[in-house]
């Protein structure tokens, strides 16, 4: 079905440039066969021509007419962060996962996708935990705004690069004597990845002897 679902998208919008991404199997040496990979297939898009996609793949002949989640990833190393879409059609018993890319921009110049709450009215909220959490811009959203932190907050907290603020209208954030036993001793164990333990100020404090 995603070859058929990829020549559909690409027919109904050219400039898509959709493709087909297929997890990667394995080849046994010795006796040549290939075990296919686990996990779903998925189809990517041009950022720029996702509410297109979106449209044709609800209005067309597929019937995707339920929009599930609209989930990102940030990918700081390779510099853009991914945003995929969960679809089914109930009609045609089948499920997909749309992705596009977009540039993680410096922190204060966003990137920008276009809204799908026209599509889907389930879009609304999704797109504005998207942008609270990743700092992507949905345009032509009627409402974008903070849906998670307050509307003053700074940074985007599922940013891998993410560090938490010292204070927030002069309150601390993660007072040492207010970190639970079990925080600061996730942080010290797991200091080896970039952020866990950076990300809190506090994580530098000695954890508290158990009793």
């Amino acid at each position: 079905m995603h070859n058929e679902w990829v020549s559909f998208i690409n027919t109904s919008v050219p400039t898509a440039n959709a493709v087909l991404v297929q997890p990667q199997g394995t080849t046994d040496a010795a006796t040549g066969v290939t075990t296919p990979g686990a996990g779903d297939s998925w189809i990517t898009v041009a950022s720029e021509e996702v509410k297109a996609v979106c449209q044709v793949l609800k209005d067309g002949e597929h019937q995707f007419t339920t929009l599930h989640a609209i989930t990102g990833v940030d990918y700081p190393t390779e510099g853009h962060i991914e945003i995929t879409y969960i679809l089914s059609s109930m009609s045609k018993n089948s499920e997909l996962l749309l992705k596009t890319r977009v540039s993680r921009g410096d922190g204060v110049k966003l990137s920008k996708l276009p809204s799908v709450v026209s599509v889907w009215a389930a879009a609304n909220f999704q797109e504005r935990e998207c942008y609270d959490m990743f700092g992507v811009l949905f345009y032509g959203h009627p409402d974008l705004r903070r849906l998670l932190c307050p509307d003053d907050w700074i940074g985007y907290p599922l940013r891998k690069d993410y560090v938490v603020q010292t204070k927030y209208r002069d309150m601390v954030i993660n007072p040492a004597n207010k970190m639970n036993f079990q925080e600061r001793e996730f942080g010290a164990r797991h200091e080896h990845i970039a952020g866990a333990s950076t990300s809190v100020e506090n994580y530098s404090v000695p954890a508290p002897v158990k009793e």
